[in-house]
């Protein structure tokens, strides 16, 4: 338990040395939608309208914690969630700004559900809506158990 402790506090000290901004899901949360018509799937989706604050992190290093989902069969789909899987925004326990699509350097070990802080470069998506509207690219983790 030492050891969890020193290195997330060695983990956070570094990352206010190199001006990664901690995320909270208030931040992420801060979003508006409005309805916007694809005509590639004929069909009206959640269109976002980012926050200046989340406008201006677009680019840069950030960092968030959560729970850990991995929801697709082949592993390609890892989710940073606010909720465990059992009310994550899949079963209609909250908003698409609940969830992070992750992009690992490489996949971690970590178990669907585990609590997780995720370090990654955010890209905001509003075109794709084959991916979600928050993306962290080339994420490292720590699972905090």
């Amino acid at each position: 338990m030492k050891s969890k402790i020193f290195y997330l506090l060695l983990m956070f000290v570094s990352m206010s040395a190199l001006g990664q901004v901690n995320l909270t899901w208030d931040d992420l949360a801060d979003i508006e939608y409005t309805e916007k018509y694809f005509i590639a799937y004929d069909s009206n989706f959640l269109y976002p309208e980012f926050s200046k604050k989340m406008a201006s992190l677009a680019g840069k290093e950030v960092t968030l914690s959560g729970y850990f989902l991995d929801v697709s069969p082949d592993g390609k789909l890892l989710v940073l969630s606010k909720n465990p899987l059992a009310s994550c925004f899949f079963c209609g326990k909250g908003g698409p700004e609940t969830a992070v699509e992750i992009q690992f350097k490489s996949k971690p070990d970590f178990k669907t559900d585990d609590v997780v802080v995720i370090t990654g470069i955010l890209k905001l998506n509003k075109d794709d809506i084959e991916h979600f509207n928050y993306i962290l690219t080339d994420c490292s983790g720590i699972d905090m158990k």
